[in-house]
Formats: C-alpha cells, sequence, structure tokens
C-alpha cells in the first residue's frame, strides 16, 4: 500500500483483534458442619466478596448452608440464588422419575449459572460440610469445570464435627475407617462393617432401624454413637443402644470408633 493511501473510516474497526471476554470463577464453598465458628478464612473471603451466592434447599425453605452463612452474611437479595430441588424424600432416589427429575435440575441450575460466569460474575455455591464429600455441588462441578475457572473451598466435615463433639476418637493406630450410607441394603451394611476397624454411617433418616439391625448382627452395636444435628442448635449425643425410638433427622449419623492400637 502506498503510504499516502488513507485507510477507509472504519479499517481500523474491522482489523482490531477484539478482546477476550474474563469469566468469573465457579467457587465450591465449604461451609462446614453447622457451627459458623467452623467456617476457615478463605470461605469468608468468598462469602465476603462473590457477587453472586447460591445454595439448595427444599421448597419452601431456606437451605442449611445459606442458614449458617446468616451468622457472617448480612442479607443481599440481590446476591441471593436459591436452586430448589424437585425431590427430596418424596421419590426413593432409585427411581427413574427422581433421577430424571434431579439430572434436569442440575442441567438447568448449570445454564443458569453459567450465565452470571460467561458475563464475568464469580459465583459461590455453599456447601454444608465439604464440597466434595456427598456434595450436591459436584453435579454443578461436573457441568461446568471444563468451560469455567472453578476453586474449591475445603471445609470440616459433618462426620468430623460429630466425632470432636461426640468426644469421640475416631480411629486408633492402624484402624482402617469406612464411610457407609445408610441407604445401603441390610446385607452390605452387615458385611462391611465386619469388615472394618471404624466407621461412620450418613444418610440416616427412616434408615436407622436398618442400620440399628445392622449393627448388632455385626456384633458391633454396643459401641455404636448416634449424633443428630452435630455442632448445631438442638445438637444430641447418646450411644445408640440407649436411643429409645428410630427417629433420625436429615443431619444424623451413627459413628462406630475403632479400638486400634495405642501405646
Amino acid at each position: 500500500m502506498d503510504s499516502g493511501e488513507r485507510l477507509p473510516p472504519d479499517a481500523a474497526e474491522r482489523t482490531e483483534i477484539p478482546r477476550a471476554v474474563s469469566t468469573g470463577t465457579l467457587f465450591g464453598v465449604g461451609m462446614g458442619p453447622g457451627e459458623p465458628d467452623y467456617l476457615t478464612v478463605r470461605a469468608m473471603r468468598v462469602l465476603e466478596r462473590a457477587p453472586v451466592l447460591v445454595h439448595f434447599c427444599k421448597k419452601g425453605r431456606r437451605g442449611n448452608a445459606r442458614t449458617i452463612a446468616d451468622a457472617v452474611l448480612a442479607a443481599e437479595p440481590g446476591r441471593e440464588c436459591p436452586l430448589v430441588y424437585p425431590y427430596t424424600t418424596e421419590l426413593h432416589p432409585g427411581h427413574p422419575d427422581y433421577v430424571a427429575a434431579l439430572a434436569a435440575f442440575y442441567d438447568d441450575a448449570a445454564g443458569r449459572l453459567a450465565d452470571h460466569l460467561g458475563a464475568g460474575r464469580d459465583v459461590a455455591i455453599l456447601s454444608e460440610g465439604d464440597p466434595f464429600f456427598y456434595g450436591s455441588f459436584m453435579h454443578l462441578w461436573r457441568r461446568l469445570k471444563d468451560r469455567f475457572p472453578v476453586e474449591v473451598v475445603p471445609g470440616v466435615t459433618g462426620m468430623s464435627g460429630c466425632w470432636t463433639r461426640a468426644g469421640t476418637p475416631i480411629t486408633w493406630g492402624d484402624d482402617v475407617l469406612t464411610v457407609l450410607p445408610a441407604t445401603l441394603p441390610h446385607a452390605a451394611l452387615v458385611e462391611r462393617l465386619r469388615a472394618t476397624d471404624a466407621a461412620v454411617l450418613m444418610k440416616l433418616g427412616r434408615h436407622l432401624p436398618k442400620v440399628r439391625a445392622a449393627l448388632a448382627e455385626a456384633g458391633v452395636l454396643e459401641r455404636a454413637v448416634y449424633v443428630e444435628r452435630g455442632t448445631m442448635a438442638g445438637e444430641r449425643v447418646i450411644a445408640l443402644k440407649d436411643k429409645p425410638d428410630d427417629e433420625a433427622p436429615y443431619f444424623s449419623m451413627v459413628l462406630l470408633p475403632g479400638e486400634g492400637r495405642r501405646p
């Protein structure tokens, strides 16, 4: 091109390299077992700064993870993004309708969060306990991790909060710890309880009678400790053999402490 020739008026705009749009970061924030004092410093920093706060909840109720945050965060409706489960206990988790509804729920939620992230807004998903331990966060992480930056902020697990409040060391020496969902069949629970030194049984609810029977058949009921709402208001700790009923809320678990090597 001749040095004296002028570019068309819009040539500079047409040839300019477009700037990359900066996306937001997806945070999975471990909120701990219930006591706000157990939040980490990193969790606090993310909660204070993220423009979008996400929590899972049952229809008509606030999620427990968001309730934990009440002690450290003022209500800011503009930041809130509740994700309401289509089902909780209405259907068995193995029912085809349950599986299909949950998959559609997580797909839709991932799309909503992708809109925020794509617009450059950080998103903090509040997760009870630790985000990578039986957490709903994992289903959104799996759908979004290849598209956006992710940071997982680990949290105190519910089981460690419970055995601490129960004053029950869970493993000694070379004890092997097994974490069991109470949703397993009776025979599977008995088999695994017989093969381990220490155990934590989670997701009790209506499965408590089955868990009690499995512990008895495995010959370890005498050691079992029942913890309800550990580190929360209404906390209750009792030897399972002394618990007179089979009622167990969502936030409850059974601990089977090990009896390993002790110098």
